[in-house]
C-alpha cells in the first residue's frame, strides 16, 4: 500500500527543491529524516515536513508500520510563477520571476 503527501504552491524554486529531493529518493524514512535534518538548504525543512506528513498518512489511513516505510517516489513539479518588476536605470523595468513548486512524496512498505 502507498501513502501520499502533497505540498502545492510552495514558495521555493523547483531547481532548489530538486537538489534536496534527490538526496532522499529511495531511502528509508528514518534515514531520509536524518539526512534532511542535517542538510543546510531551505527546502530541507519543507521536504522534512512533507515526509513526516506522508508517514502520518500511512499510519492513520492504511495502518502501515512506520519503521518499514521507504520513500518510493518523491518529485518536484513547477507551479505558477509570480511575476514582479524591479525599477532600473532610465525609467526601465526588469522582470523578477518568483517561482513556486509542487512537491509530492509517496511512501510504501519494503
Amino acid at each position: 500500500m502507498q501513502a501520499k503527501a502533497h505540498a502545492n504552491f510552495v514558495r521555493i524554486a523547483p531547481r532548489k527543491a530538486q537538489l534536496v529531493v534527490d538526496l532522499v529518493r529511495g531511502k528509508a524514512v528514518g534515514d531520509a529524516i536524518a539526512i534532511l535534518r542535517h542538510t543546510p538548504k531551505s527546502a530541507s525543512l519543507i521536504v522534512e515536513k512533507l515526509v513526516n506528513s506522508a508517514i502520518a498518512n500511512a499510519e492513520h489511513n492504511y495502518s502501515l508500520d512506520p519503521n518499514k516505510l521507504v520513500i518510493s517516489e518523491i518529485y518536484v513539479n513547477q507551479g505558477p510563477t509570480l511575476k514582479r518588476f524591479r525599477a532600473r536605470a532610465m525609467g526601465r523595468a526588469s522582470r523578477i520571476n518568483k517561482r513556486t513548486s509542487h512537491i509530492t512524496v509517496v511512501v510504501s512498505e519494503k
